[in-house]
């Protein structure tokens, strides 16, 4: 949904242009497609004429040609290249154009990498010109919608990326995120979020180490409306996750506030869901920035009506009941423990398996080694008093063998560790031994392993003869 955004209103906020609706029956679409070819040979003839009144027929060529690609959720791109478009706006990309040219070209370009991925491969010969428009000595709105074509061109992946970053567009695109001016920053820190997706490290590590952007991510995080502060907190959930030099340089800021502040104060589920992922990986690279504040927002999130956000929010605290004692604990003897637990029940699956994640990791010492980790008994009684130990053996009935092998993760972890040998009668009395059983002849070894040696080990030939 992200990655690629179709420029329908210009970045002025004018459009002319009167919007179809999502679907188009195949004739109107072959009209489109004839109109299209018509107004690319029309641009040839204006890119050619060298008389009076040259620059207005050049803009009103390119004009016709965007309005074609604006109208629909589907634009003409195939009519668009098949008619020998791309070398044309590149001409008209040269400098010393007017700016009016210049846009009118560049939004053409947006819309033709909105397209499928060969489709953006074509922009290729386009691409230099386009980063040399993100300088100083643009206009705004030409610099801007340059932005949202290089934008729509890094989204298409990592071969393109690479190219663009050769091309020396991280720089201006930095640039361009710095200032408060709204629509300019959000699309250049949108594309700048597209740009540094990675997987290699080395475009997020350089724009942290830019001059200013670290200032500017927290400024647009502490005070920008909620449209631009979700696009930076896109650039910094990508930041967080590729570069090591990012994350130490943004642990040590106030972000992590800033972060906490928005999720106590936002509605908005388009800035919760970059944020809750920003903070998660925070705290998975540096675990000492967990405090309660950011607990308690987290908690505000695992009760929201957005089964998105009751997820994300539940994979940030996995990550970190995955830390020290002491994080463990934090969670722990926090109002977050009850939500869990019913969430644990109740909720839809992929939540409850993310639920699972931080349950099972508040039983856990952090491990020494390859052996069994060492358990925290006292969470351990106390959870599966409050009855959480239907939830996992419920995931090990689940097709999903990651989600089947965290409820044998935890079952072993009862049958070890419930006190005065009640660990057995707990899961016999959840049908846990059944749930095991349909693992004796499964196709993954190690859940068949894991399952069959728990049988063996627990409900041997000697179970229930004390009785």
């Amino acid at each position: 949904m992200r990655t690629k955004r179709l420029c329908r209103v210009g970045v002025s906020g004018e459009s002319e242009v009167p919007l179809d609706s999502d679907m188009m029956i195949d004739e109107e679409q072959s009209i489109l497609e004839a109109q299209t070819s018509s107004a690319v040979e029309e641009l040839k003839l204006a890119v050619g004429y060298q008389g009076k009144g040259v620059t207005q027929k050049r803009v009103t060529a390119l004009r016709e040609l965007r309005r074609l690609l604006s109208r629909s959720e589907f634009p003409p791109v195939e009519a668009t290249l098949k008619a020998g478009a791309i070398p044309l706006l590149v001409q008209c990309l040269s400098f010393g154009s007017p700016d009016e040219q210049l846009l009118e070209a560049a939004w053409c370009l947006t819309n033709v990498a909105a397209g499928k991925p060969e489709e953006t491969k074509a922009l290729l010969p386009a691409l230099p010109l386009l980063v040399a428009h993100l300088g100083e000595k643009s206009s705004l709105p030409v610099a801007e919608q340059c932005a949202w074509a290089l934008g729509n061109v890094a989204g298409e992946g990592e071969e393109l990326r690479n190219v663009l970053i050769s091309q020396g567009a991280l720089p201006p695109l930095a640039r361009m995120m710095l200032p408060n001016k709204g629509s300019t920053a959000r699309t250049a820190a949108w594309a700048l979020s597209n740009l540094i997706k990675g997987p290699d490290p080395r475009a997020a590590t350089e724009l942290i180490r830019t001059d200013g952007v670290l200032d500017a991510i927290l400024r647009h995080l502490r005070k920008s409306d909620e449209e631009l502060a979700t696009e930076v907190a896109w650039v910094v959930v990508y930041l967080s996750a590729l570069s090591s030099v990012a994350t130490s340089m943004l642990v040590k800021s106030d972000l992590l506030q800033l972060l906490v502040d928005r999720l106590a104060t936002s509605n908005s589920l388009q800035l919760l869901i970059p944020v809750l992922r920003s903070l998660g990986n925070l705290v998975a690279g540096d675990a000492q920035t967990t405090n309660v504040n950011v607990i308690a927002a987290l908690i505000k999130c695992l009760k929201s009506e957005h089964r998105v956000l009751k997820k994300e929010a539940a994979w940030v605290l996995s990550n970190i009941a995955a830390g020290s004692v002491e994080h463990k604990q934090l969670i722990y003897s926090s109002q977050a423990v009850p939500v869990l637990l019913r969430l644990l029940s109740a909720a839809p699956f992929d939540i409850r398996k993310e639920v699972a994640y931080v349950v099972g990791n508040l039983c856990v010492a952090p491990a020494e080694g390859a052996g069994r980790p060492s358990l925290i008994l006292d969470h351990l009684i106390s959870l599966v008093q409050r009855g959480c130990l239907p939830g996992f053996i419920d995931l090990v009935r689940s097709a999903d063998t990651e989600a089947a092998r965290l409820g044998l993760q935890f079952m072993e972890l009862v049958l070890r560790g419930m006190p005065n040998g009640e660990g057995p009668k707990l899961v016999e009395r959840e049908d846990g031994i059944d749930a095991m059983e349909r693992f004796q002849f499964h196709e993954n070894e190690d859940l068949r392993n894991m399952a069959n040696e728990l049988i063996d080990r627990y409900f041997g030939e000697d179970y229930g003869l004390d009785e």
